[in-house]
């Protein structure tokens, strides 16, 4: 979510930190008129870690639902994990578990399925559950991609911000 659809700010311990990049909604349209689905997988330890409330996090998902709204745009659904990072869940990116309960849950074939994000973590997420991954360059994207450029795990595309990740997914699905 931040970084990738959104600013990047640290723990969001109020939705009015919280700003939608400007092409996240054409982005995510587009997806929508070809008929593939849109989930989001984020972690949110702050919820565990006491920061902000699972309410608050709700608040942050019912603006970005509003700002996509805007953009005729939408999401299939939202998984979150709420797990500090030492608590051993399965949720918690970059483990896939997120990835498979939206799979089971929404019918997704996960090895036509993409996972776009700005960290490393999302890449090894989408690997891990057989998907494609997509490195994007916003949030901590760049950072990122000088650390771990030689890691084992490579991201499929390597995309400015989300609308030329999804002008990526577009061409591949096609």
């Amino acid at each position: 979510r931040d970084g990738t659809v959104s600013e990047e700010v640290g723990y969001m311990y109020t939705e009015a930190l919280y700003k939608v990049f400007p092409w996240t909604g054409e982005a995510i349209h587009r997806i929508n008129l070809k008929g593939m689905k849109v989930i989001l997988a984020t972690n949110q330890s702050g919820i565990e870690r006491g920061y902000f409330t699972e309410s608050t996090m709700n608040r942050v998902h019912n603006r970005l639902r509003e700002e996509l709204t805007k953009s005729q745009a939408m999401l299939d659904s939202i998984y979150f994990c709420p797990h500090h990072p030492e608590t051993g869940c399965e949720c918690r990116k970059p483990k896939p578990g997120m990835l498979f309960q939206a799979q089971k849950e929404l019918g997704l074939d996960l090895t036509r399925s993409y996972m776009v994000g700005d960290r490393y973590l999302d890449v090894r997420t989408g690997k891990a559950a057989g998907a494609k991954a997509v490195l994007v360059l916003t949030g901590d994207g760049v950072k990122e991609y000088e650390q771990h450029k030689n890691a084992e795990v490579q991201p499929d595309f390597v995309a400015k911000d989300l609308e030329e990740a999804v002008d990526f997914i577009l061409r591949e699905g096609n």
